[in-house]
């Protein structure tokens, strides 16, 4: 595939990553002399200096036969411009930008992005992104990471394993017959640095971090399997009344009304905005880092506080000095990937990476085969991918055991009609199955070749 990204910020080189090292023909346009070297250091790409709208320099990237425009520059305005000149004058035929004016996606504007107008394929608001991932997280209290697949019949949870965990220590094969009626399985495991798909006769300890598939209905019996049994937040605190505050306190209105939610926000205009938007979030003006304001949005009584403000430092701080205070959980965003590895030790429960988040969106767009939603992990080092089986996949008729996947790989769930199947070896794929599974980076290719229909179809 020829794909063409505009903007070479973290996630445009995150992009890059992924699509070079998946032997894919990539061209990165920045007007950053600094990050175009940067990019021409790491990556096996080839990057132009320039404006990413330029007609020349995009013709010059080869958009003659683009199979892909990505547009993630910090301007919507020069995204939005790029997608138009890659339809008007080039016709590549999937365009994505990144948009993060909500102003361009009101409902009085609907028409704005259709084939007539600005003939953008797919709209990505990190905002909106973020605040769902950040909403899933406090369904699911005790979870790092909660992701809902196949219209939510499955969930593939992120959790953090503690000296209170009964299956420490147990060889995974006996999981099923600890707990012959729990429908999970164990996709991966986080141990110090290292990710790995685990063999039936690994066992779990204390410190690791866990990617478990369960069936949604099963989710809280999992959770007190794996040591967490926290109480669901009745209280929730948001420090930030940016795009992501405003959002995730107006989603937290729509579908938990008993949740009691209050908002800090230290700028004046920005605060009356935000409590104009919101029908029962109570805003308050002021700095999260002061005492008294804390005390005024009673964290102290709060499950969770999420920091949403645009300062990673900030959001680092805050958190802290709610837990200090009595909060029970902290959820932190964090764009400085530098930050990342102090994140657990400081003592914040769980940090939300929107690079991340719009990553997974862009990726899912890109990946071949039948792959209906995907999810990059752990700065891409693994993927969670939910795909359908054709009537013509080679996987159709086969047993897992004899579709011999390669390493790296691991079926957690199988989505059939309405029934979820937590698969075995003998467990056989049929046409119109949902399969969600876990791949290592270097194991992705195969895995979409799994998914393709056989040339001898045709």
């Amino acid at each position: 595939m020829k794909v063409i990204i505009c903007g070479a910020g973290q996630v445009g080189y995150n992009i890059a990553r992924h699509l070079a090292e998946q032997q894919n023909d990539v061209t990165v346009i920045d007007r950053s002399s600094k990050l175009i070297r940067k990019i021409s250091d790491l990556l096996d790409v080839q990057a132009l200096e320039g404006h990413a709208s330029d007609p020349n320099l995009l013709d010059q990237a080869g958009a003659a036969d683009a199979d892909m425009l990505i547009a993630v520059t910090i301007s919507d305005e020069v995204n939005m411009v790029a997608c138009q000149i890659a339809h008007s004058l080039f016709n590549i035929p999937t365009k994505i930008a990144r948009i993060r004016n909500q102003a361009y996606q009101e409902p009085q504007w609907a028409d704005l992005f259709t084939q007539d107008n600005l003939p953008i394929d797919v709209i990505i608001s990190p905002e909106k992104e973020v605040a769902r991932a950040i909403y899933r997280r406090l369904e699911v209290p005790g979870a790092f990471d909660s992701i809902p697949f196949a219209g939510d019949r499955v969930r593939v949870l992120g959790l953090w394993l503690e000296d209170n965990c009964p299956v420490v220590d147990t060889p995974l094969r006996q999981l099923t017959e600890l707990f012959p009626e729990l429908r999970i399985r164990v996709l991966a495991i986080l141990r110090g640095d290292r990710l790995f798909v685990p063999s039936a006769d690994d066992h779990m300890e204390v410190g690791d971090g866990v990617y478990i598939a369960v069936e949604s209905a099963h989710v809280a019996r999992a959770m007190g399997v794996f040591g967490h049994e926290e109480e669901a937040a009745r209280r929730v605190a948001i420090i930030g009344g940016g795009s992501v505050g405003l959002f995730l306190a107006r989603r937290l209105e729509a579908h938990t009304p008993r949740i009691h939610v209050k908002l800090v926000e230290r700028n004046e205009e920005r605060a009356a905005f935000v409590a104009d938007k919101l029908a029962r979030t109570v805003v308050i003006l002021g700095d999260a880092l002061d005492e008294e304001i804390l005390r005024e949005a009673n964290v102290a009584e709060s499950e969770t506080v999420v920091t949403v403000t645009n300062e990673d430092e900030v959001n680092i701080l805050s958190a802290l000095l709610a837990k200090r205070f009595g909060a029970k959980r902290g959820i932190a965003l964090i764009n400085n990937p530098v930050f990342a590895p102090l994140v657990s030790s400081l003592g914040i429960d769980v940090r939300v990476d929107p690079r991340e988040m719009t990553v997974s969106t862009i990726l899912r767009h890109i990946r071949r085969g039948r792959i209906r939603d995907l999810h990059s992990i752990l700065d891409g080092r693994a993927e969670i991918i939910e795909a359908e089986t054709l009537e013509a996949s080679e996987l159709v008729g086969k047993t897992v055991r004899q579709i011999k996947l390669p390493h790296g790989v691991v079926v957690g769930a199988i989505v059939r009609e309405n029934a979820v199947v937590i698969p075995r070896g003998t467990t056989e794929f049929a046409a119109g199955d949902h399969v969600i599974l876990l791949a290592m980076a270097d194991a992705v290719a195969t895995v979409e070749r799994l998914f393709s229909v056989r040339l001898e179809f045709f």
